[in-house]
Protein backbone atom coordinates (compact mmCIF):
# COMPACT_ATOMS: atom_id res chain seq x y z
CA UNK A 1 0.00 0.00 0.00
CA UNK A 2 1.09 3.59 -0.01
CA UNK A 3 4.10 5.20 1.47
CA UNK A 4 4.29 7.45 4.23
CA UNK A 5 3.93 11.21 3.94
CA UNK A 6 5.85 13.22 5.99
CA UNK A 7 5.36 17.49 6.35
CA UNK A 8 8.88 18.22 7.20
CA UNK A 9 9.48 21.41 9.41
CA UNK A 10 12.01 23.96 9.14
CA UNK A 11 14.11 23.29 12.22
CA UNK A 12 15.16 19.74 10.96
CA UNK A 13 17.80 21.40 9.16
CA UNK A 14 19.67 22.59 11.77
CA UNK A 15 19.12 20.22 14.59
CA UNK A 16 21.95 19.39 17.19
CA UNK A 17 22.15 15.65 17.28
CA UNK A 18 25.11 15.51 19.80
CA UNK A 19 27.93 13.87 19.66
CA UNK A 20 29.33 10.76 20.32
CA UNK A 21 30.85 7.72 17.58
CA UNK A 22 31.56 3.96 17.33
CA UNK A 23 34.38 4.10 15.13
CA UNK A 24 35.27 0.74 15.31
CA UNK A 25 32.12 -1.33 12.67
CA UNK A 26 32.34 -0.70 9.40
CA UNK A 27 30.41 -2.40 6.62
CA UNK A 28 32.97 -5.06 5.34
CA UNK A 29 32.39 -6.87 8.85
CA UNK A 30 29.38 -8.22 7.35
CA UNK A 31 28.73 -10.61 3.91
CA UNK A 32 25.34 -8.81 2.61
CA UNK A 33 23.83 -11.71 1.50
CA UNK A 34 20.11 -10.51 0.22
CA UNK A 35 17.42 -7.22 -0.10
CA UNK A 36 14.87 -8.01 2.70
CA UNK A 37 13.06 -4.79 2.95
CA UNK A 38 12.67 -1.39 1.45
CA UNK A 39 11.96 1.90 2.72
CA UNK A 40 11.69 5.73 1.52
CA UNK A 41 15.89 6.19 2.58
CA UNK A 42 17.14 3.06 2.15
CA UNK A 43 17.16 -0.85 2.10
CA UNK A 44 17.03 -3.70 4.66
CA UNK A 45 19.24 -6.56 4.29
CA UNK A 46 19.85 -9.59 5.51
CA UNK A 47 23.80 -9.63 6.44
CA UNK A 48 26.18 -12.28 8.41
CA UNK A 49 28.54 -11.04 10.48
CA UNK A 50 32.39 -12.45 9.59
CA UNK A 51 33.66 -12.41 12.59
CA UNK A 52 30.83 -15.41 14.38
CA UNK A 53 28.92 -16.21 11.64
CA UNK A 54 25.45 -14.85 13.59
CA UNK A 55 22.61 -13.17 10.79
CA UNK A 56 21.48 -9.31 11.81
CA UNK A 57 18.98 -7.38 9.48
CA UNK A 58 21.24 -4.22 8.14
CA UNK A 59 19.04 -1.14 7.80
CA UNK A 60 20.95 1.27 5.31
CA UNK A 61 19.80 4.68 4.99
CA UNK A 62 21.51 6.76 2.29
CA UNK A 63 22.66 10.43 3.96
CA UNK A 64 22.23 12.71 0.73
CA UNK A 65 18.46 11.54 0.33
CA UNK A 66 18.35 11.87 4.61
CA UNK A 67 19.60 15.32 4.04
CA UNK A 68 17.28 16.17 0.83
CA UNK A 69 14.40 15.73 2.38
CA UNK A 70 15.20 17.30 6.05
CA UNK A 71 14.49 14.30 7.45
CA UNK A 72 17.76 13.77 9.79
CA UNK A 73 15.66 14.69 12.92
CA UNK A 74 13.33 11.56 12.11
CA UNK A 75 16.32 9.24 11.71
CA UNK A 76 17.36 10.32 15.42
CA UNK A 77 14.33 9.99 16.51
CA UNK A 78 13.90 6.01 15.53
CA UNK A 79 17.57 5.24 16.53
CA UNK A 80 16.80 6.62 20.31
CA UNK A 81 13.38 4.95 20.26
CA UNK A 82 15.50 1.86 18.96
CA UNK A 83 18.09 2.09 22.09
CA UNK A 84 14.26 1.88 24.40
CA UNK A 85 13.05 -0.66 23.04
CA UNK A 86 15.45 -3.39 23.96
CA UNK A 87 13.52 -4.40 26.84
CA UNK A 88 10.55 -5.69 25.23
CA UNK A 89 9.48 -8.55 23.68
CA UNK A 90 7.18 -7.45 20.77
CA UNK A 91 9.80 -4.59 19.57
CA UNK A 92 12.61 -4.93 17.06
CA UNK A 93 16.10 -4.68 18.73
CA UNK A 94 18.95 -2.64 18.27
CA UNK A 95 22.29 -4.17 18.51
CA UNK A 96 24.37 -1.02 17.25
CA UNK A 97 24.32 1.41 14.96
CA UNK A 98 27.08 2.99 12.71
CA UNK A 99 28.14 5.25 9.57
CA UNK A 100 30.08 5.80 6.55
CA UNK A 101 30.40 9.08 4.86
CA UNK A 102 27.83 8.57 2.82
CA UNK A 103 25.45 5.85 4.81
CA UNK A 104 24.25 5.33 8.26
CA UNK A 105 24.12 1.84 9.30
CA UNK A 106 21.22 0.24 11.91
CA UNK A 107 22.39 -3.69 12.71
CA UNK A 108 19.21 -5.05 14.14
CA UNK A 109 17.29 -8.28 15.41
CA UNK A 110 16.88 -10.58 12.02
CA UNK A 111 13.20 -11.57 12.34
CA UNK A 112 12.01 -14.08 9.10
CA UNK A 113 8.81 -15.42 9.99
CA UNK A 114 7.44 -12.41 7.61
CA UNK A 115 5.64 -9.32 7.07
CA UNK A 116 2.07 -9.49 9.23
CA UNK A 117 1.09 -7.65 5.53
CA UNK A 118 2.95 -10.86 3.44
CA UNK A 119 0.98 -13.60 5.05
CA UNK A 120 -2.50 -11.15 4.90
CA UNK A 121 -1.89 -10.76 1.49
CA UNK A 122 -1.01 -14.74 0.95
CA UNK A 123 -4.24 -15.69 2.77
CA UNK A 124 -6.90 -12.76 2.14
CA UNK A 125 -7.83 -12.82 6.60
CA UNK A 126 -7.17 -14.30 9.43
CA UNK A 127 -9.94 -16.00 11.72
CA UNK A 128 -11.29 -14.01 15.22
CA UNK A 129 -8.72 -15.66 17.10
CA UNK A 130 -5.69 -15.31 15.28
CA UNK A 131 -5.82 -11.64 14.82
CA UNK A 132 -7.05 -11.52 18.90
CA UNK A 133 -3.44 -12.82 19.68
CA UNK A 134 -1.66 -10.26 17.09
CA UNK A 135 -3.67 -7.48 18.39
CA UNK A 136 -2.91 -8.35 22.13
CA UNK A 137 0.67 -8.31 21.45
CA UNK A 138 0.70 -5.15 18.79
CA UNK A 139 -1.34 -3.65 21.52
CA UNK A 140 0.93 -4.39 24.48
CA UNK A 141 3.93 -3.18 22.58
CA UNK A 142 2.19 0.39 21.25
CA UNK A 143 1.47 0.36 25.77
CA UNK A 144 5.03 -0.19 26.81
CA UNK A 145 6.12 2.73 24.11
CA UNK A 146 2.90 4.94 25.33
CA UNK A 147 4.93 3.90 28.99
CA UNK A 148 7.83 5.66 27.58
CA UNK A 149 5.99 8.79 26.12
CA UNK A 150 6.56 7.63 22.47
CA UNK A 151 3.91 7.61 19.98
CA UNK A 152 4.58 5.42 17.32
CA UNK A 153 2.00 6.88 14.56
CA UNK A 154 2.30 4.12 11.98
CA UNK A 155 1.16 1.50 12.84
CA UNK A 156 0.25 -0.97 9.59
CA UNK A 157 0.50 -4.23 8.70
CA UNK A 158 4.33 -3.51 6.93
CA UNK A 159 5.73 -2.68 10.26
CA UNK A 160 4.50 -5.90 11.47
CA UNK A 161 6.67 -8.76 11.36
CA UNK A 162 6.81 -12.51 12.83
CA UNK A 163 9.46 -13.70 14.56
CA UNK A 164 11.09 -17.23 13.30
CA UNK A 165 7.78 -19.11 16.48
CA UNK A 166 5.18 -16.38 15.02
CA UNK A 167 5.11 -13.97 17.24
CA UNK A 168 4.83 -10.28 16.16
CA UNK A 169 7.80 -7.71 16.54
CA UNK A 170 6.85 -4.19 15.66
CA UNK A 171 9.06 -2.30 13.71
CA UNK A 172 10.17 0.70 11.48
CA UNK A 173 10.30 3.42 13.92
CA UNK A 174 10.70 6.40 11.61
CA UNK A 175 7.61 8.88 12.40
CA UNK A 176 7.86 7.71 16.32
CA UNK A 177 6.81 11.11 18.29
CA UNK A 178 9.18 11.27 21.59
CA UNK A 179 8.72 12.94 24.49
CA UNK A 180 4.43 13.24 24.23
CA UNK A 181 3.33 13.03 27.86
CA UNK A 182 0.01 11.60 28.46
CA UNK A 183 -2.19 14.55 27.95
CA UNK A 184 0.29 16.57 25.14
CA UNK A 185 -0.95 16.80 21.96
CA UNK A 186 1.37 17.44 18.52
CA UNK A 187 0.37 18.79 14.85
CA UNK A 188 2.55 16.79 12.48
CA UNK A 189 0.91 15.23 9.46
CA UNK A 190 2.58 12.16 9.07
CA UNK A 191 1.38 8.40 8.58
CA UNK A 192 0.10 5.82 6.07
CA UNK A 193 -3.16 7.03 3.93
CA UNK A 194 -5.51 4.51 4.79
CA UNK A 195 -4.65 4.63 8.23
CA UNK A 196 -5.03 8.07 9.27
CA UNK A 197 -7.33 8.88 12.33
CA UNK A 198 -9.50 11.86 11.52
CA UNK A 199 -7.81 14.56 13.66
CA UNK A 200 -4.65 13.68 11.83
CA UNK A 201 -6.78 14.49 8.82
CA UNK A 202 -8.05 17.73 9.79
CA UNK A 203 -4.92 18.98 10.79
CA UNK A 204 -6.02 19.45 14.69
CA UNK A 205 -3.57 18.59 17.27
CA UNK A 206 -3.92 14.55 18.39
CA UNK A 207 -2.28 12.33 21.24
CA UNK A 208 -1.41 9.35 21.67
CA UNK A 209 -4.76 7.97 20.88
CA UNK A 210 -3.96 7.77 17.57
CA UNK A 211 -1.86 4.45 17.79
CA UNK A 212 -5.37 2.89 19.02
CA UNK A 213 -7.04 3.94 16.12
CA UNK A 214 -4.15 2.55 13.37
CA UNK A 215 -5.20 -0.43 15.55
CA UNK A 216 -8.64 -0.91 15.07
CA UNK A 217 -7.52 -0.04 11.07
CA UNK A 218 -4.84 -3.41 11.64
CA UNK A 219 -7.61 -5.58 13.18
CA UNK A 220 -10.11 -5.05 10.58
CA UNK A 221 -8.25 -5.60 7.61
CA UNK A 222 -6.67 -8.91 9.60
CA UNK A 223 -10.44 -10.12 9.74
CA UNK A 224 -12.03 -8.35 6.55
CA UNK A 225 -8.95 -8.06 4.30
CA UNK A 226 -8.94 -4.27 3.42
CA UNK A 227 -8.48 -1.11 6.17
CA UNK A 228 -11.80 -0.16 7.68
CA UNK A 229 -12.37 2.93 5.01
CA UNK A 230 -10.30 1.93 2.09
CA UNK A 231 -11.15 2.80 -1.44
CA UNK A 232 -8.96 3.54 -4.54
CA UNK A 233 -9.20 7.15 -4.36
CA UNK A 234 -7.36 8.76 -2.14
CA UNK A 235 -9.78 11.93 -1.63
CA UNK A 236 -12.42 9.35 -1.36
CA UNK A 237 -10.81 7.45 1.34
CA UNK A 238 -10.35 10.54 3.25
CA UNK A 239 -13.63 11.82 2.93
CA UNK A 240 -14.77 8.66 4.12
CA UNK A 241 -12.08 8.73 7.45
CA UNK A 242 -13.77 11.58 8.33
CA UNK A 243 -17.53 11.40 7.63
CA UNK A 244 -18.60 7.85 6.85
CA UNK A 245 -19.94 5.45 9.37
CA UNK A 246 -17.66 2.56 10.39
CA UNK A 247 -19.59 -0.41 8.26
CA UNK A 248 -18.73 -4.27 10.03
CA UNK A 249 -19.68 -7.12 7.63
CA UNK A 250 -21.49 -9.77 9.50
CA UNK A 251 -20.46 -13.01 11.08
CA UNK A 252 -18.28 -11.03 13.93
CA UNK A 253 -18.41 -11.62 17.65
CA UNK A 254 -19.72 -9.14 19.43
CA UNK A 255 -16.70 -8.43 20.79
CA UNK A 256 -15.07 -7.56 18.17
CA UNK A 257 -17.08 -5.22 16.85
CA UNK A 258 -17.41 -4.04 20.02
CA UNK A 259 -14.02 -3.36 20.33
CA UNK A 260 -13.79 -2.09 16.90
CA UNK A 261 -16.02 0.83 17.36
CA UNK A 262 -14.13 1.76 20.32
CA UNK A 263 -11.22 2.19 18.46
CA UNK A 264 -12.14 3.38 15.38
CA UNK A 265 -14.16 6.10 17.10
CA UNK A 266 -13.54 9.18 15.27
CA UNK A 267 -13.90 11.59 18.17
CA UNK A 268 -10.19 10.97 19.85
CA UNK A 269 -11.74 12.00 23.00
CA UNK A 270 -14.30 9.24 23.15
CA UNK A 271 -12.16 6.95 21.68
CA UNK A 272 -11.25 3.49 23.61
CA UNK A 273 -7.58 4.15 25.24
CA UNK A 274 -8.55 8.28 25.74
CA UNK A 275 -8.78 7.58 29.68
CA UNK A 276 -6.29 4.82 30.67
CA UNK A 277 -4.31 4.02 27.40
CA UNK A 278 -3.43 0.50 26.90
CA UNK A 279 -5.49 -0.04 30.61
CA UNK A 280 -8.48 0.27 28.40
CA UNK A 281 -7.04 -2.34 25.52
CA UNK A 282 -6.21 -5.23 28.04
CA UNK A 283 -9.38 -4.61 29.69
CA UNK A 284 -11.96 -5.05 26.64
CA UNK A 285 -14.13 -8.03 26.91
CA UNK A 286 -12.87 -9.38 23.14
CA UNK A 287 -9.20 -10.19 25.10
CA UNK A 288 -10.93 -12.01 28.25
CA UNK A 289 -9.62 -15.32 27.73
CA UNK A 290 -5.75 -13.52 27.24
CA UNK A 291 -3.92 -13.45 30.14
CA UNK A 292 -1.67 -11.11 29.23
CA UNK A 293 1.38 -12.31 31.90
CA UNK A 294 1.62 -14.88 29.23
CA UNK A 295 1.44 -13.08 27.10
CA UNK A 296 4.33 -11.14 27.25
CA UNK A 297 6.87 -13.85 28.31
CA UNK A 298 5.77 -16.14 25.34
CA UNK A 299 4.20 -18.85 26.84
CA UNK A 300 1.26 -18.35 24.58
CA UNK A 301 1.32 -20.69 21.74
CA UNK A 302 1.32 -18.52 18.21
CA UNK A 303 -1.62 -19.73 15.83
CA UNK A 304 0.27 -20.12 13.05
CA UNK A 305 3.82 -20.81 12.74
CA UNK A 306 5.97 -19.69 10.05
CA UNK A 307 7.82 -23.32 9.81
CA UNK A 308 11.27 -20.99 9.20
CA UNK A 309 14.31 -23.47 8.14
CA UNK A 310 16.83 -21.39 9.67
CA UNK A 311 18.38 -18.18 9.91
CA UNK A 312 18.67 -17.46 5.92
CA UNK A 313 15.62 -18.65 5.23
CA UNK A 314 14.08 -16.60 3.51
CA UNK A 315 10.65 -18.23 2.32
CA UNK A 316 8.36 -15.98 4.18
CA UNK A 317 9.82 -12.43 2.72
CA UNK A 318 8.05 -10.93 -0.46
CA UNK A 319 10.13 -11.92 -3.19
CA UNK A 320 9.26 -8.18 -4.50
CA UNK A 321 12.69 -7.67 -2.30
CA UNK A 322 14.52 -10.71 -2.53
CA UNK A 323 14.67 -10.45 -6.02
CA UNK A 324 16.72 -7.45 -6.29
CA UNK A 325 20.29 -7.28 -6.36
CA UNK A 326 22.53 -6.24 -3.47
CA UNK A 327 23.95 -3.62 -4.03
CA UNK A 328 27.96 -3.47 -4.32
CA UNK A 329 28.24 -0.12 -2.36
CA UNK A 330 26.57 -1.18 0.93
CA UNK A 331 29.50 -3.77 2.04
CA UNK A 332 32.13 -0.95 0.87
CA UNK A 333 34.08 1.54 3.39
CA UNK A 334 34.23 4.48 1.28
CA UNK A 335 37.10 7.20 2.08
CA UNK A 336 35.51 10.34 4.03
CA UNK A 337 36.59 13.43 1.47
CA UNK A 338 35.87 16.71 2.92
CA UNK A 339 33.61 17.77 1.19
CA UNK A 340 30.91 14.94 2.07
CA UNK A 341 32.66 15.49 5.74
CA UNK A 342 31.18 18.74 6.39
CA UNK A 343 27.82 18.10 4.71
CA UNK A 344 26.81 14.42 5.98
CA UNK A 345 28.78 13.75 9.26
CA UNK A 346 27.84 16.54 11.41
CA UNK A 347 24.31 16.54 10.59
CA UNK A 348 24.56 12.39 11.73
CA UNK A 349 26.83 13.22 14.97
CA UNK A 350 25.37 10.73 17.51
CA UNK A 351 24.01 8.52 15.64
CA UNK A 352 26.37 5.44 16.22
CA UNK A 353 26.05 3.46 19.44
CA UNK A 354 27.06 -0.22 20.45
CA UNK A 355 25.42 -1.96 23.07
CA UNK A 356 27.30 -3.41 25.73
CA UNK A 357 26.85 -6.93 25.12
CA UNK A 358 28.45 -6.35 21.51
CA UNK A 359 31.79 -7.21 23.21
CA UNK A 360 33.22 -8.10 19.30
CA UNK A 361 33.41 -4.57 18.50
Amino acid sequence: MAHYMQSPTASQSDVNLGASANPHAKPTDFDFLAVIGKGTFGKVLLAKLKADGKFYAVKVLQKKVILKKKEQKNIMAERNVLLKSLKHPFLVGLHYSFQTSEKLYFVLDYVNGGELFFHLQRERCFSEPRARFYIAEVASAIGYLHSLNIVYRDLKPENILLDAQGHVVLTDFGLCKEGLEPEATTTTFCGTPEYLAPEVLRKEPYDRTVDWWCLGAVLYEMLFSLPPFYRRDVAEMYDAILHKPLQIPPGKSDAVCHLLHGLLQKDQHCRLGAIADFLEIKNHIFFNHINWDDLYHKRLTPPYNPNVRGPADLQNIDPEFTREMVPNSVGRTPELSASLATSSSNAFSGFSYVSSENSFL
